[in-house]
């Protein structure tokens, strides 16, 4: 059988697993975008902190010094040359504010340009609002993302330390860098870092997913079809195994139901066989007696048989029919069996005496045998609570295959015991005997030994099945024992109570 591939069993699974890969992969790119970024943006904060608070302890004796807030150029161009290479180094914004929040210090007020008087005509608009600037008046470092109430057009890292002196409040220096600016390159690289191993990682689990459900979906498959061939009577077809797993440690599900489709397989091939033979063998064992019946009978009628050997012929007839009868009654039980509809009536009975009494009914096929009964002289009372009917067929059949496969000068040998729960019934006789290989199979349905072992091919291989089957419904059990060349015996248990 070949495989399609894109089959809508193999194609759905492929399909969802991948998806369910994407959006793995999805998800821990955005944990990881996240963590990043927020890893980043920490590290950006606190590298900007620790700036601040370098520059407002150089600073703080100058800014404290009226002197050098109010005059003193060179003053203001060293403190503003420390805000420039500072600003160059971590490429931020760094600058001075006093206590009401308007720029004193700032990088460009190294331009003469942009230096007017005391402060930066370029930061002349700025004024911190007060949500920002009081923390900073108690003391309390400010850190933050945002556009410094409008006056910045983006989203700005914003931190901040308080310049204090004797503890008074005096001002603050700000650090101020865009987020885009320094965020987006670096998220770009670790994008594309990403994108590239996952994309590495999505080639190799593509890879495994289609091996893998090509592998998982497969024998699904090949049940399919061998289910299709099995509803056509064909049941030929197996599923393959893969032999790594074939040991117990190494299966999987899917392995261990292909195991359980082949045996199914198997035993109905068997079965199917069986139900084949068992077709045969009851049209041969109608078909013969009811020819054998009516040759006599027209015989009889039309006086071709003489009226002296008349008695013989009608001997002969009523033993055709009662074997039809048994067979019939065989077969309709087998059939009440199967459909659950056979009812027990359980009455105390002395199985002994009904062991003894079916012997007698075969007592002539006995004698011509010259076959030697032993154990009866052994024989007591034995009580079991059973259905009688039931049980006189079991026994029936057992001494009937007893009486069947016993050779000349054979023996049958019987046994009538109990103990405190259990009454244990035994019937042997000699013989050819069954094979080990035939033992566990000889009590299922339509199943016959080997006709080549057999001294009778006759049957329809009902017998035994039904034995089990009624000696099971009482809460008994059955076994069977056999030597080759010596001996055959079954052994089956009834309550006694």
């Amino acid at each position: 059988m070949k495989f399609k591939r894109g089959s809508g069993l193999f194609r759905r699974n492929f399909i969802l697993t991948m998806f369910i890969v994407l959006a793995c992969f999805a998800f821990l790119g955005g944990a990881l975008l996240v963590l990043v970024s927020g890893v980043w943006m920490n590290e950006k904060m606190t590298n900007l902190e620790e700036n601040t608070q370098n520059i407002a302890s150089n600073t703080r004796e100058l800014l404290t010094s009226n002197y050098a807030i109010r005059s003193g150029k060179n003053a203001v161009m060293m403190i503003c040359n420390n805000l420039d290479q500072l600003s160059e180094a971590v490429d931020a914004d760094f600058f001075i504010v006093n206590e009401s929040g308007k720029v004193v210090y700032c990088k460009d007020m190294m331009n003469s340009n942009y230096y007017y008087g005391s402060y930066c005509i370029l930061h002349s608009s700025y004024e911190i609002p007060e949500s920002i600037l009081l923390p900073l008046t108690e003391g309390k470092r400010y850190r933050n993302i945002n556009n410094m109430g409008g006056y910045l057009n983006e989203q700005n890292f914003i931190v901040a330390s308080p310049i204090t002196s004797e503890g008074v409040f005096r001002g603050a220096i700000f650090a101020v860098q865009p987020v885009a600016s320094g965020l987006l390159p670096y998220v770009s690289t670790i994008l594309r870092m990403f994108a590239f191993a996952s994309l590495f990682a999505f080639a190799i689990a593509f890879a495994f997913i289609y091996n893998n459900t090509y592998k998982m979906v497969k024998p699904l498959l090949e049940m399919n079809e061998a289910a299709k061939q099995y509803s056509n009577g064909d049941f030929s077809k197996r599923i393959t195994i893969r032999k790594k797993n074939r040991k117990r440690n190494n299966r999987t599900e899917i392995d261990e139901l292909a195991e359980s489709f082949n045996s199914m397989a198997q035993a109905l091939s068997v079965l199917e066989m069986s139900r084949r033979d068992f077709i045969s063998n009851v049209s041969h064992e109608l078909k013969t007696p009811m020819t054998t019946i009516s040759g006599f009978i027209d015989g009889i009628l039309d006086g071709t048989i003489a009226k002296e050997d008349q008695d013989k012929y009608l001997q002969i007839i009523s033993d055709d029919v009662k074997r039809l009868s048994r067979l019939v009654t065989g077969m309709l039980n087998m059939n009440k069996i199967e459909a659950g509809k056979i009812d027990i009536n359980p009455v105390k009975f002395d199985i002994s005496e009904m062991i003894f009494n079916t012997l007698l009914s075969f007592e002539q096929i006995i004698e011509k045998k010259n076959a030697d009964v032993r154990g009866l002289d052994n024989f007591g009372v034995n009580m079991v609570f059973a259905d009688k009917d039931m049980i006189n067929q079991v026994v029936y059949n057992l001494i009937d295959n007893a009486v069947k496969f016993t050779p000349e000068g054979g023996y049958i040998e019987v046994s009538s015991k109990s103990d405190n729960e259990k009454a244990i019934i035994r019937i042997k006789n000699s013989g050819k005997g069954i094979p080990p290989e035939e033992r566990s199979k000889i009590f299922e349905r339509f199943y016959k030994v080997d006709k080549s072992r057999s001294y009778d091919v006759k049957g329809a291989g009902m017998g035994l099945y039904i034995v089990k089957t009624l000696i099971e419904l009482h809460g008994g059990h059955i076994t069977v024992q056999s030597v080759e060349n010596e001996y055959t015996e079954f052994i089956f248990t009834l309550p006694i109570i």
